[in-house]
């Protein structure tokens, strides 16, 4: 077992006055990425929010940088990944709703207000909603809204064309919200212990987290089809010695993370009201266990 990695907590120096979300950053020596994703948080939406950051090395002036805006961060000398990263900054969340947020995304207008409309109509702590995310590349997955391409990277970004594309709202709402931007009651961030450090640096923790919200009895897994962001996609996982989360993950739960995509949360089908998500019985569930079994111990 990796020993815990040493995580410094540093408290804000301006408190922003009735937040509503409390939005968690990590960070990797990223620090143009970052600048427009905060850039972006304070100028798109309607709501003010709570914004921490978690530092990892930040060797490129990340660390001078947050300090100096003032906000509430923790920081590593070395790259902890995103679970012990969202797990740390956390501590410091004051509202009741945690949102994840990954340091190469660009907001969209009145994003936020359409994740707080949806949970209001809800009523209740017990749902995942995720913003859409909008990609340069087409990617197979119908979560995302793709290819539409402004930029590739934070100096060629198009936001002119990307807010037109807001603006048309093309993406109905969807089932299986799973990952960032992705938000969730504080109160089921606290019962789920946040993210699973079994599966540092991070792949496959989303799919976790989505499992340990499910065995909490949320059912409300939605996909805001009007909470948009634009993801960059720069790359930071490939700077990483990839974890076998695959495998994690059939070893904790009995069944492969694509099951739980596709059979559990239908991830990336239209939304519908009337439907509720339901755990598969029969032999769909008890083939997949088998294949379970298998990525599990081979």
């Amino acid at each position: 077992m990796n020993p815990v990695p040493q995580i410094h907590a540093h408290s804000a120096k301006k408190v922003e006055e009735n937040p509503i979300f409390s939005i968690l950053i990590p960070t990797w020596n990223n620090l143009a990425y970052l600048q427009l994703c905060i850039k972006s948080i304070h100028q798109n939406s309607r709501f003010k929010h709570q914004i921490i950051i978690h530092v990892n090395e930040g060797k490129d002036g990340t660390k001078e940088w947050v300090d100096a805006a003032g906000y509430a961060y923790t920081s590593s000398e070395e790259n902890v990944g995103v679970c012990y990263a969202l797990n740390s900054s956390s501590k410091f969340a004051s509202t009741n709703y945690i949102l994840y947020l990954n340091d190469d995304m660009f907001v969209g207008k009145d994003w936020d207000y359409y994740l707080m409309q949806a949970i209001e109509a809800k009523g209740d702590e017990y749902f995942y909603y995720s913003g859409t995310m909008v990609e340069y590349e087409n990617s197979g997955n119908a979560a995302v809204l793709s290819p539409y391409d402004f930029g590739r990277t934070y100096d060629k970004f198009d936001e002119d064309a990307f807010n037109t594309l807001v603006e048309r709202k093309l993406k109905p709402d969807w089932f299986g919200a799973c990952w960032p931007p992705s938000i969730v009651h504080k109160k089921l961030w606290d019962l789920a212990k946040g993210y699973d450090v079994a599966y540092s640096p991070g792949f496959y923790s989303d799919p976790d987290f989505a499992m340990k919200l499910w065995q909490l009895g949320v059912r409300d897994f939605k996909g805001i089809g009007s909470s948009m962001v634009y993801h960059f996609k720069c790359k930071s996982t490939g700077r990483v010695i990839r974890n076998n989360g695959r495998k994690t993950f059939a070893k904790k739960w009995g069944i492969s993370s694509s099951f739980l995509y596709k059979q559990v949360l239908k991830l990336g089908e239209p939304f519908q009201e009337n439907v509720q998500l339901k755990y598969p019985t029969g032999p769909s569930l008890w083939l997949n266990k088998i294949k379970a079994f298998y990525i599990a111990n081979f």
